[in-house]
């Protein structure tokens, strides 16, 4: 079965890949699959009734009790089958259906086919953890079915319906899943079914909360709305999805549960009366629909609460009903669902008056649906018949043993049955009777083999009955499972069981439909007396307005614009949370011990007296230096208690950090603007005062209240035999901790990410200067200059290239931006820096460095390259993307945690070769080092993207805000040397025009 679901996931991966060499032919590669794990889940049923289920197990996070947990009995074969051959015919289905120009081709393909595999693995698998995961995946996955068609609002607010309220039935069943499991210490369904589980409060409410789910995902009133959106989603969605097989999952886990929660109180008053007012309103609602599909997807609306009646009425007759309703329902509602897809392929239309004739127009057709639809109403040998004939037998059962809800459910589904025949009746005659008075619709095109899949549907329902000795067995196997009224004389299906009570029943349903077919007119009439006096949908959509209101209320009282507004409410949180957190503690009982030396000591007061003058700095330059004072105290203060790596981590962030400050200063006034602040000084200061106070006491009561010894204690035992390194900051890291590190390089390529995307607003490149003059202006501004030099050009020409041996593209600078100094010194020092950085990074296994540090050294190097040349020598220097350094690198760091898992090891289990090679001495190289060179990169990478962010960028504007000034001059181009000045007071426009005349003069 893991082969399998790995099938389903790699081709359907693989199918938007094909898409543009196959076309529609994606769609048989799909159903080939989809045919094959048909295949192979129709061998395995002798097993199955030899055995009761086959089960498979394989280990995928046993810590948490996620496994796949793979059992297959006759429910979950019966459910697979209907899964993957419904699958396997619509899938063909949309082979013809969809033309090779169809816009998301192959993501639909891939979307659909995913779809089935998600579906067996939901109805296969033994693990509740696992069957959640795969239910809210049928959640997204049918989200991107129904929003297919991306351009049209409808599609995507049906798409968004639909995700939202099956996701809200998830989020609840996912609770009960929980308490469930919890209760009965074991996460496989057939123990949790098994166990004998007390009707407390929490069982019951753990039942309730798994029913939830159930019901939002078969459209159970009051979230039945969804469905009938859904609609808006090409036709083979709807004939799978909401006939087949999504809709079918609620019922099947109603009956999966069935043995275990049938007795537990609530549930099958609950479920009847639910399942009963869904039929009604589902038959109601579409005898009013002029739309075919509508009328298809609120009789299945009507359908699906036939189901929910009959599956939780708990017996094992009612069980052994379902499971033939289930069947019936997947074969007669997909292949009806198809139908209507041809006749809207074929004709243009779906709306009921617009189209007559059909019948004598498309024989074939008519006569599959028509035979579809009399198994939906309960006629006569079809399996519809047979089955509806078990569920009222069932409930005549119960009522002859006194049950009142029998009753109930019996004249319910009885009302609805006759809904049933009579919306049956109106979607036939609407589709394919000829009209009084109106010419045969005419068709656009035709192809036959669009039939095969509703054809093939048609004739396993007119077979089944046939044999339904054969496969009652197989329906009764898990039926068995469920205690039963009558043990002695259990029901088997049949074509025919004699003039009983449920065939009268069923005649009179047929009847009194007709009837009510045949009145419609005057059924419409009284339908449009009714008031609606609450449709869910539009709850739905009052619910959403009134969440958008509550958070536009909420947030304008919240989100004021206001800095010391927001940092109040944080940190006043903070401080009652600590505080009464504090009140529960036994401080006496505390071993606290502190011991600072006078080296520590000085560093902390130098820290607390910059933090206080950084308050009370006027100019922004001031007070960027004070607050990086503080950093480098504390990496004194790292660097007196034995933390080398840490220390000299510290101090090079904080270098890069004021560079990074100081850059963005150049922008900003020199002086902090006035203070808004309503919050008085001395609140203010109280608040700082106790947020500094709460924090330090939880470091004195975490220091003072430990019970057992640190883990730390074992790190360095650990960084040597597991990680062959010395260095236990570093083997840390890369190794121990390396799950931590990679969550923080995520966080640095999102910061970075952030950065780029706020400055550059459409994408990240290594080329981004976009001056007011256009290429092809400057172009012709160089060609101009350069035509005629002057001597003085020549002159500054010769004087900047006697400068190239110091920077590669210093010499774009203007005069009064360059220092000679500078520039000499960079050039002494940036290779040196570069070493330095690669020695840090493969030293600091076994020494103080690492991948970290160095990265921040290189990145330092580069940052002083572009304070000496301009952004231009950032250019030349790294002729990369930043976005490329960053993504090697965070591959490489995954890539070294994922490759020891091919080797039957654990993530970012280390190796290492320890050897001596001839003449050179001792080689030690450990895999971690990978992982090392990764975060390096994705540091070097951040620094760069946020020189080109914040320097670089900020660099360009301010050049072409120069350039744009009616009062200057001078056109600086950044691919020519020369500076071309042009005097004049005309725009740069009119500067351009006149130049290009020029040009073309010449």
């Amino acid at each position: 079965m893991a082969w399998l679901l790995a099938l389903f996931a790699v081709t359907s991966v693989s199918l938007p890949l094909l898409r543009r060499q196959l076309g529609t032919g994606v769609f048989a590669i799909a159903a080939i699959v989809s045919a094959a794990a048909a295949v192979v889940t129709a061998l395995q049923l002798p097993e199955i009734l030899s055995t009761g289920a086959i089960t498979e197990t394989a280990p995928w996070v046993p810590q948490l009790g996620l496994n796949l947990d793979v059992r297959i009995d006759a429910l979950g074969w019966l459910m697979a089958m209907i899964v993957t051959g419904i699958g396997t015919l619509v899938l063909g289905y949309c082979h013809r259906y969809f033309d090779n120009d169809e816009p998301g081709l192959g993501r639909f393909a891939a979307a659909l086919l995913g779809f089935a595999g998600v579906m067996y693995g939901l109805v296969t698998t033994d693990n509740i953890y696992l069957l959640f995961v795969f239910w809210e995946i049928t959640s997204v996955l049918s989200f991107v079915l129904i929003g297919h068609y991306t351009g049209r609002r409808p599609s995507r607010g049906a798409a968004m319906q639909a995700l939202l309220v099956t996701t809200l039935g998830g989020l609840a069943m996912m609770i009960g899943v929980v308490i469930l499991a919890t209760t009965a210490q074991t996460p496989l369904l057939h123990e949790i079914v098994a166990h004998d589980f007390p009707h407390s409060p929490l069982v019951i409410t753990a039942v309730m909360l798994v029913l939830a789910g159930a019901i939002t995902k078969s459209a159970i009133v009051p979230f039945h709305f969804w469905l009938p959106g859904a609609m808006a989603a090409p036709t083979p969605v709807s004939a799978y999805l909401h006939a087949a097989s999504m809709v079918k999952a609620g019922i099947y886990l109603v009956l999966r549960l069935a043995p275990g929660i049938a007795e537990v109180p609530g549930v099958r008053e609950t479920l009847i009366v639910l399942g009963i007012w869904t039929m009604l309103v589902g038959g109601w609602r579409s005898l009013r629909q002029f739309d075919l599909k509508l009328i298809l997807a609120f009789g299945t609306v009507s359908q699906l609460g036939f189901l929910m009646v009959v599956a939780g009425f708990g017996t094992r007759d009612a069980v052994h009903a379902a499971m033939a309703m289930l069947l019936g329902h997947a074969l007669f509602k997909a292949a009806l669902f198809l139908c209507v897809g041809t006749i809207d392929h074929r004709f243009g239309t779906r709306d009921v008056r617009k189209l007559s004739g059909l019948g004598r127009t498309m024989p074939v057709l008519a006569a599959t649906a028509i035979i579809s639809g009399a198994s939906m109403a309960g006629i006569a040998p079809l399996w519809g018949f047979v089955a509806k004939e078990a569920v009222f037998t069932a409930f005549i059962q119960g009522m002859a043993h006194g049950d009142t809800w029998a009753l109930v459910a019996c004249i319910g589904t009885a009302i609805g049955s006759v809904l049933t025949v009579a919306y049956t009746a109106r979607l036939l005659y609407g589709a394919f009777a000829q009209k009084p008075g109106r010419t045969p619709t005419a068709a656009t095109h035709s192809d036959p083999l669009e039939l095969i899949s509703p054809i093939v549907l048609t004739i396993i329902t007119v077979a089944l009955p046939f044999v339904a000795s054969n496969v009652d067995p197989v329906l009764a196997h898990y039926a068995d499972g469920v205690p039963a009224l009558d043990p002695a004389h259990p029901y088997h299906l049949a074509i025919w069981h004699g003039f009983e009570p449920a065939l009268w029943i069923s005649l009179g349903t047929l009847a009194l439909g007709i009837v009510l077919f045949v009145g419609r007119s005057a059924v419409a009439r009284i339908q449009s007396l009714v008031p609606p006096l609450f449709e869910s949908a539009r709850g739905y959509w009052a619910t959403l307005r009134l969440v958008d209101l509550t958070a536009t209320q909420v947030t304008s009282a919240t989100q004021r614009g206001s800095l010391p507004f927001y940092l109040t409410c944080i940190y006043l949180v903070l401080i009652v949370a600590m505080v009464a957190s504090f009140v529960r503690i036994d401080i006496g009982a505390l071993d606290l011990e502190l011991s600072l030396n006078w080296p520590q000591t000085a560093g902390v007061i130098a820290m607390c007296a910059a933090a206080i003058a950084a308050t009370g700095a006027q100019r922004r330059f001031q007070g960027v230096v004070l607050v990086g004072v503080t950093g480098y105290a504390m990496a004194a203060v790292f660097g007196f208690s034995g933390a080398p790596d840490l220390a000299t981590t510290q101090a090079l962030i904080e270098t890069m950090s004021l560079v990074v400050f100081v850059l963005v200063l150049r922008r900003l006034p020199a002086k902090h603007a006035v203070s808004q602040s309503n919050l008085p000084r001395l609140l203010r200061w109280g608040i700082a005062i106790g947020v500094a106070t709460v924090i330090g006491g939880a470091v004195l009561i975490a220091m003072g209240n430990r019970i057992f010894p640190s883990d730390g204690l074992a790190f360095s035992d650990m960084a040597v035999h597991g990680g062959h390194g010395t260095n236990v900051v570093n083997v840390t890291l890369v190794d121990i901790r390396g799950w931590d590190t990679m969550g923080e390089l995520s966080v640095l390529i999102a910061a970075a990410t952030g950065v780029a995307s706020l400055i550059y607003l459409k994408q990240r490149s290594r080329h981004t200067s976009q001056s007011s003059v256009g290429s092809q202006d400057r172009t012709l501004l160089r060609r101009l200059v350069t035509s005629a030099p002057t001597p003085e050009m020549l002159e500054r020409r010769r004087a900047d290239e006697s400068r190239r041996m110091w920077l590669i593209a210093g010499h774009s600078l203007a005069p009064e931006h360059r220092s000679i100094v500078v520039e000499v010194l960079v050039r002494l020092i940036f290779h040196a820096m570069i070493i330095t950085s690669l020695f840090l990074l493969f030293a600091g296994h076994n020494e103080p460095g690492g991948g970290f540090a160095g990265g921040v050294v290189a990145g330092l190097a580069l940052t002083a390259r572009y304070l000496a040349g301009g952004y231009q020598e950032l250019d030349e220097a790294v002729r990369i993307d930043a976005g490329r350094l960053l993504g090697i690198g965070m591959v490489l760091a995954a890539g070294s945690a994922l490759v020891p898992m091919f080797f039957g090891q654990a993530p970012l289990t280390s190796s290492w070769i320890d050897t001596e090679i001839p003449f050179l001495g001792d080689f030690v190289f450990v895999s971690s080092t990978v992982f090392d060179v990764g975060v390096y990169l994705v540091v070097v990478g951040l620094v760069i993207d946020i020189l080109r962010s914040l320097a670089s960028q900020l660099d360009r504007w301010a050049e072409n805000e120069e350039l744009g000034r009616d009062d200057i001059s001078a056109v600086v181009l950044d691919e020519s040397e020369i500076r071309w000045q042009h005097r004049g007071d005309r725009p740069m426009t009119q500067r351009i025009q006149i130049m290009r005349e020029r040009g073309q003069q010449k």
